[in-house]
């Protein structure tokens, strides 16, 4: 017997984990915002309150689908592999769907490291800097939450609403990984910064184009990331101004209203899109590495001037050609990695339509 009810409809959960990690994703950019142009902040902040029911919800729809997965089997129905992928057996009594175990593990995390950020501001008080030990907590496993709405995405193919959905969870894990940019020193002639943006990209692209063995949903990924990154650089300079404000906090005297989270994102996505259409139609490894070493160089090449044109000072030539080498070697690796995480992706799509119990 198939199982008709909360389970038979997996965009909604699908879409619901999706929200929270944009919601996640939108306080993020708007905390950053405001390090950048007020300072210190406590706990118990609007940007706080996105992020940490981004969290909870994914937490909490990803409870609800393994609980209902489990309900399920014990009943003797059939779960459709749409919802979440391949199951896995907890502790010998939950059967929980990978995808949605992925997040829900990330989700509660997230929490657990929320309570140490609270207790941290209470004998700390204001962070003086987003990177402090319990915020690397926090978006580790942000990232793992946000990883499970990938998965799950994926493992719905073939649906008309998982292509979407996909493109916009991969966007989503993309951009906000871009933070652990923050915490990476200036030092240097090899711009860590730039390098690390062109290993990621790489990375997410090549991952994609493994998985889909097409260029769609990467351009439309690109496209997508692209359009955030636009709509963050109007959205959380404006918000943290209105929300100081209402706080009656003044802005720091040096802020210059740059978009902090669209500066750490790349622009020049495309360009990895274009290296990636080398391996659009092969399958070797090797054209992957080549994929992810033209595009990793292009990105290099290009990331450090989007924040020169925003004012920022511009690179040594030596520093560039330092950068570019290195974005090459690593984004070759990206690529690799890619590669073989689109394959782990297929391994969530069971060959039948529904799994049997």
């Amino acid at each position: 017997m198939i199982d008709t009810g909360f389970l038979a409809r997996p965009w909604v959960p699908a879409w619901i984990l999706l929200l929270g990690s944009a919601s996640t994703f939108v306080g993020l950019a708007w905390d950053l915002q405001w390090h950048s142009d007020v300072g210190p902040d406590t706990f118990y902040t609007l940007p706080h309150l996105f992020i940490y029911a981004g969290a909870a919800v994914s937490g909490l729809v990803s409870l609800a689908v393994v609980l209902a997965a489990t309900g399920a089997v014990r009943s003797g129905r059939a779960v459709d592999t749409a919802v979440g992928g391949r199951r896995v057996a907890v502790f010998g009594v939950f059967q929980a769907p990978a995808g949605y175990l992925v997040s829900g593990v990330g989700a509660a995390l997230f929490l657990l490291y929320g309570l140490w950020d609270e207790w941290w501001h209470g004998l700390y008080g204001f962070d003086a800097v987003i990177a402090s030990p319990p915020h690397v907590g926090l978006l580790t496993s942000a990232m793992l939450a946000m990883l499970g709405s990938v998965m799950t995405c994926a493992a719905a193919a073939g649906q008309p609403w998982s292509g979407p959905a996909l493109v916009a969870s991969v966007a989503i894990l993309l951009g906000f990984s871009m933070v652990v940019l923050v915490a990476l020193p200036e030092v240097g002639v090899v711009d860590e910064r730039t390098v690390t943006v062109a290993v990621l990209s790489m990375a997410a692209l090549a991952c994609l184009a493994s998985f889909t063995r097409g260029l769609r949903a990467v351009l439309a990924t690109a496209g997508t990331l692209l359009a955030v990154q636009i709509v963050l650089a109007f959205f959380s300079p404006w918000a943290t101004r209105l929300y100081a404000a209402s706080e009656g906090l003044p802005l720091r005297d040096y802020t210059n209203g740059l978009p902090r989270m669209s500066m750490l994102m790349p622009a020049t996505l495309l360009l990895g899109v274009a290296a990636l259409a080398l391996a659009a139609a092969a399958t070797s490894r090797r054209t992957y590495a080549v994929a992810g070493a033209l595009g990793g160089a292009a990105l290099a090449a290009t990331f450090p001037w989007q924040a020169v044109l925003l004012g920022s000072v511009a690179p040594m030539p030596a520093e560039v050609a330092a950068t570019v080498v290195a974005g090459a070697l690593l984004g070759a690796g990206g690529g690799l990695l890619g590669e073989r995480l689109g394959g782990a992706l297929r391994l969530l799509v069971a060959s039948p339509a529904r799994e049997a119990v």
